[in-house]
């Protein structure tokens, strides 16, 4: 049986290794076409590999005007409102949102590459106060549908309240969660893990895994799953 090819290779790593100790644009232009080459056509083309797999696990987060169902995030760095001025991310990025999303803040898939920090998963990151409260409410409506959520084998994470929400009982069974201002669920990679030529069917076991948390937040928000 022949064997199939990575998508990824260790040269992925060592671009962004050197970007991120040359993180002008001098420097990113003398080596645009490496980055062309080892971090933005092998990420183009995971992302379309990866649709069958998506089609499986996760219909309507197939895009209708993109059929492969992903989009990689650019390389060029939003400056305008931060002090840090380097032009560049030092990280490739997909992002798999829901077909109704327009914004990274809609339910999704994630993979994120960067030297020494990989992983991929799922859920909704940042919503707008209006669909964060709608997610809070299905919890408290539906608590054992929320409690099958979190008997996956990844934990469902983000950014907490120190108290509890307004409107919200403090002495709710579930109100560490109801606490999150975002809900995700992300799992680790090595590099070499990336590197292997079963990386995509690696990332698609992942994605399955955080799925009830996806179509648990997709159904709060009203969202066909």
């Amino acid at each position: 049986m022949a064997t199939r090819t990575p998508h990824f290779g260790p040269e992925l790593f060592e671009f962004l290794g050197e970007l991120r100790e040359n993180n002008n644009r001098e420097w990113f232009a003398a080596n645009k076409r490496r980055y062309v080459e080892v971090v933005q056509a092998p990420m183009l083309r995971f992302i379309g590999d990866f649709g069958a797999a998506l089609e499986r696990i996760a219909p309507a987060f197939r895009s209708d005007p993109r059929p492969v169902g992903g989009s990689m995030f650019r390389i060029y760095r939003d400056t305008r409102f931060t002090r840090d001025k380097t032009p560049y991310k030092t990280a490739a990025a997909a992002h798999f949102r829901h077909s109704a999303g327009k914004s990274v803040s809609a339910p999704g898939f994630y993979l994120h590459l960067e030297p020494g920090s990989c992983f991929g998963g799922g859920g909704l990151y940042h919503p707008e106060p209006a669909s964060l409260r709608r997610v809070r409410d299905r919890i408290v409506a539906e608590p054992e549908a929320w409690r099958a959520v979190r008997r996956m084998a990844l934990p469902v994470e983000g950014d907490a309240l120190k108290r509890a929400p307004a409107g919200y009982d403090p002495a709710h069974p579930f109100i560490d969660d109801l606490r999150l201002k975002d809900f995700y669920a992300m799992a680790s990679f090595t590099e070499a893990e990336v590197c292997a030529p079963d990386f995509l069917e690696r990332y698609a076991e992942v994605c399955a895994t955080v799925a009830p948390l996806l179509r648990f937040v997709t159904g709060a928000l009203g969202l066909e799953w």
